[in-house]
């Protein structure tokens, strides 16, 4: 996954509130909250577009390793991608 073009489909919408960010998927009509660090990490994949180019802002953001945010980038991906709240493709184009 650290190569993956993530992106948040049309069908999906979120919107951050000062202490969770909720995600709905119009499709399914489920919504999910997610605290601020999720909602953060969400945000910076949609303006990034990229696992690794998110997990290299938010560890020089937070101050944590790369590879320990590299890892929780990616638990959150396969959690939203298994939530159909994004799709996820190879390489960056």
């Amino acid at each position: 996954m650290p190569n993956s073009h993530i992106r948040i489909p049309e069908h999906v919408v979120h919107r951050t509130f000062p202490t969770e960010t909720v995600v709905l998927n119009l499709r399914t009509g489920k919504y999910h909250g997610l605290n601020r660090t999720a909602g953060r990490m969400l945000e910076l994949l949609a303006e990034q577009g990229e696992v690794d180019r998110t997990a290299e802002l938010l560890a020089e953001e937070f101050g944590h390793s790369l590879e320990e945010v590299r890892r929780d980038v990616e638990q959150l991906c396969r959690d939203l991608l298994e939530r159909e709240l994004i799709e996820a493709g190879e390489g960056a184009g």
